[in-house]
């Protein structure tokens, strides 16, 4: 059973009374009403409130944490934004910060049922409970919520022995924990996005030996003091330069992932390694790789590509984006890589040019595919005039076991 009771964004304000909120009783009934259609315990039930009826609020997350919830959904939106002084550069909260605190009902933190949990937006929480026990959360999804010091990794994150899955995510405010540490999450995303909360004393670190996958999209930050992720399997990385951090050390960031399988690095992580190369970085060697996704939009991201090859002797498959801009000499080394695809392929000549510089003499390489870029204007016969010009100039003649597949959008 999915239910879905009541978004009180939708409550028009001319419905709001001096006592009680007609639009409370409008709530009420809904949601009353959806709980009782069943006896048994409860799939999914979310809600949506503004923080000032949260004294309702409470009353319902019990509700639903009584009937055995499996799934619940609480999103509580605060009337306020946090905002850049531009006279002090200072991150700038309301005069009355206890109207974005919300205290949740201490029964939440103790639900024997839950298996997945998303809580969000804009506020802080207060001090959690020292006794938080979810012995059923699996998956957990926290977006633009402020924790007391500590409290996600100390408290909230240990109280969930068999978590699998965690999501964090900030953005236009300041990001916060600067430590995520769990023993038994197997895949995590972490995406910040507040350039004027970070500077050269900004900092990260993971601990998960059990992580399996990692996505992580953030600027890069000044330090990363533990990195601890020896099982992992998979990476995504969306790093973005930042001149309020004069010199990021991403060192130890790319130390911790040096065991994956898989690696995607968007423009921006392509741009900030390089950087961080220039700086003297030293790329670790990457023996377990064998799938890598690589993009960049300038110069200095593309002269990593090499490096990275060099330092990746497993490798089979790369996947590459940008080549319309697309600058340097980068060729693979020979007998390396089995497959390479292509993203936004435009079909020029500078790009077929370019193709053949990065294929180099390689001899095993097998499969080429190539996806032309959406909004290129392409027929059946364009393709093929692309295969053609493919086999032309990457040296695959008819009989050769080499393959070339062309995908386009209609």
């Amino acid at each position: 059973m999915i239910l879905t009771c009541c978004n009180l964004k939708r409550v028009n304000k001319r419905d709001m009374s001096c006592g009680r909120a007609s639009g409370i009783s409008l709530i009420e009934h809904s949601l009353c009403n959806a709980l009782l259609l069943s006896r048994n315990s409860l799939y999914d039930v979310a809600f949506t409130w503004p923080a000032s009826w949260l004294v309702w609020a409470a009353g319902y997350i019990c509700n639903a944490v009584e009937r055995s919830v499996l799934e619940l959904d609480i999103s509580i939106r605060t009337f306020y934004k946090l905002v850049l002084n531009s006279e002090t550069g200072v991150v700038e909260q309301p005069a009355d910060m206890e109207y974005g605190e919300v205290f949740l009902p201490p029964e939440l933190w103790k639900s024997k049922t839950l298996v997945k949990l998303t809580l969000g937006t804009n506020i802080s929480l207060g001090d959690l409970p020292p006794d938080v026990s979810l012995p059923a959360l699996k998956s957990l999804c926290i977006d633009t919520i402020f924790f007391c010091y500590g409290d996600l990794c100390d408290v909230l994150l240990p109280g969930c022995p068999v978590l699998e899955e965690l999501v964090v995510r900030h953005e236009n405010c300041e990001a916060f924990p600067f430590c995520i540490a769990s023993r038994t999450i197997k895949k995590l995303s972490v995406h910040y996005d507040c350039e004027f909360g970070i500077g050269n004393m900004s900092y990260m670190s993971f601990d998960a030996p059990s992580l399996v996958s990692l996505d992580y999209s953030d600027y890069a930050l000044a330090e990363y003091p533990q990195v601890n992720l020896e099982s992992l399997l998979e990476a995504r990385l969306d790093l973005r330069y930042s001149e309020r951090i004069e010199k990021p050390d991403i060192t130890a960031l790319i130390i911790g992932i040096s065991n994956i399988e898989t690696l995607h690095l968007s423009p921006g992580s392509a741009d900030v390694i390089s950087r961080c190369v220039e700086h003297g970085l030293f790329l670790p060697v990457l023996n377990n790789l064998v799938n890598l996704s690589f993009g960049s939009n300038n110069k200095r991201g593309w002269t990593l590509l090499p490096y990275l090859l060099e330092q990746s002797p497993k490798l089979e498959t790369l996947i590459i984006q940008g080549l319309d801009g697309y600058t340097g000499d980068v060729t693979m080394r020979p007998f390396q890589v089995k497959v390479l695809h292509v993203l936004g392929y435009g079909g020029t000549a500078k790009e077929l040019e370019l193709l053949k510089s990065i294929i180099g003499e390689s001899k095993c390489l097998e499969l080429v595919q190539v996806e032309v870029a959406q909004g290129v204007v392409v027929d059946d016969a364009i393709a093929w005039q692309i295969y053609r010009d493919l086999m032309t100039h990457i040296g695959v003649s008819d009989s050769s076991k080499r393959k070339i597949q062309v995908a386009y959008f209609m």
